[in-house]
């Protein structure tokens, strides 16, 4: 569990990052919806979240750094008897203090007082202030009919003295390098999933369908995690589906002969984890999918001795892209090199922490691939092969921790050699 001092030194480096004589207001989100009254249940803006550890909607935070002295002010809902009748309890004061390490909590209908309090020069209360830093990713409601794009608009109208930059890159900056809390908090999700897995294989038979091992899957990490749920939705997906990336709807019944691609992960503290496996339904490989698992296997094995500190996510695609080719030619599945476009493409690697896809600078760019690794950061490992042709689709996920020489598997347990997979499905997992 991510304590109150560790988020008070998030918030520190933050500030040490951010201009002299700025400030910098964040959001968690609003309840979004889905349809006629119905809301989605509620995510929180996980930028917010990384900087105070709150869960709930109708907070912000507002850091202030002016000539050198820090401020922070936390924004939670009042106290509403009839609302938490229908909705349950909201944090108190106190308890967002505790969670957050803020002092300074005060109520969410004074937010906009106090931004102009910041920011107006008719008051000056934290000397000039010049810039503000605004979290500009796409879709951050602050009201049913507002986005954070939408209150940069309203401020740069409003205070013609006041730059408006984005805060964005700073937090997921930040985010990149992850804490041994944080690393720990992976670890339990991993070791959750791998429950689920397993849950899975034992299960598993011709006849079933899809849907029943995504429910599977979703109950025993539930009851594991203490209903935490999800790190994204379960793709379940067998035979032929197994080529679609995001097999969205997991209908279809299990045939004997068929693969089991499941692309899953529970999580714990909001942290992800994000784990593929692909196994025989019936328990055992055949000859032609033997020989592709091992082409795939071997390519996991390959990122995974590569990855390292000053390595770039575009180098581990490019050795990817080359391994695959070579291997699926040799084996007479391509005729040229530039062939394996067809049966692998999408990237083999990128970020994992309070995202799945944890994201750098900007949500909707690529600048993630180039970035030197770093000691701390956490990617995924996951070549794959996808033969609609005939009906092979195979993808292996790891997640790995970058350490000072190499690299850490962190779901190094959860068994993906053919004869363990086999081993695992003949004789423990099935009793």
């Amino acid at each position: 569990m991510i304590n109150a001092s560790e988020f008070e030194e998030r918030r520190a480096r933050l500030l040490a990052l951010m201009d002299s004589n700025s400030a910098m207001v964040l959001y968690s989100g609003v309840e979004k919806v889905s349809t006629a009254d119905e809301t989605y249940p509620f995510e929180v803006n996980r930028n917010f979240y990384y900087l105070t550890g709150i869960d709930q909607p109708d907070s912000a935070l507002i850091l202030v750094n002016s000539y050198g002295e820090m401020k922070e002010f936390l924004f939670i809902s009042p106290y509403d008897e009839r609302k938490e009748k229908w909705y349950g309890k909201r944090l108190t004061p106190a308890e967002a203090s505790k969670i957050s390490g803020v002092n300074n909590i005060q109520i969410i209908d004074s937010l906009t007082a106090k931004i102009d309090e910041i920011l107006n020069p008719q008051y000056f209360v934290y000397g000039e202030i010049k810039k503000i830093y605004v979290d500009l990713d796409k879709e951050i409601k602050i009201a049913d009919e507002m986005t954070t794009r939408d209150l940069k608009k309203t401020l740069e109208a409003t205070y013609s003295n006041v730059a408006v930059s984005d805060a964005y890159p700073f937090i997921t900056t930040l985010r990149l390098r992850k804490s041994v809390r944080e690393i720990a908090e992976l670890r339990s999700a991993i070791n959750t999933t791998q429950v689920g897995i397993y849950s899975i294989w034992s299960r598993m038979r011709p006849g079933m369908h899809e849907y029943e091992l995504a429910n599977l899957f979703l109950k025993t990490v539930n009851d594991l995690s203490g209903y935490q749920g999800l790190a994204f939705n379960t793709i379940i997906a067998s035979g032929i589906h197994g080529t679609v990336l995001h097999y969205p709807k997991p209908m279809d019944t299990l045939k004997d002969g068929d693969l089991l691609l499941t692309d899953l992960g529970s999580r714990n503290g909001y942290y992800n984890a994000d784990i593929t496996r692909t196994v025989p339904i019936n328990g055992k490989f055949s000859e032609e999918q033997r020989t592709i698992y091992e082409i795939v296997l071997g390519c996991n094995k390959m990122i995974a001795n590569k990855a390292r500190p000053g390595i770039t996510i575009a180098e581990l695609q490019e050795a990817t892209i080359d391994y695959l080719a070579n291997e699926c030619l040799a084996k007479g599945f391509i005729e040229n090199k530039e062939d394996i476009s067809k049966y692998y493409f999408h990237g083999v690697s990128h970020f994992i922490g309070l995202d799945t896809h944890d994201p750098y600078l900007s949500s909707d760019k690529t600048e993630y691939k180039k970035i030197p690794l770093e000691p701390g950061m956490v990617i995924s490992d996951e070549p794959g092969l996808y033969m609609a042709d005939r009906g092979i689709g195979i993808r292996i996920e790891d997640d790995l921790l970058i350490t000072n020489d190499g690299c850490e598997v962190l779901s190094k347990n959860i068994v993906k050699e053919i004869a363990d997979i086999e081993n695992a499905l003949a004789s423990k997992l099935r009793s």
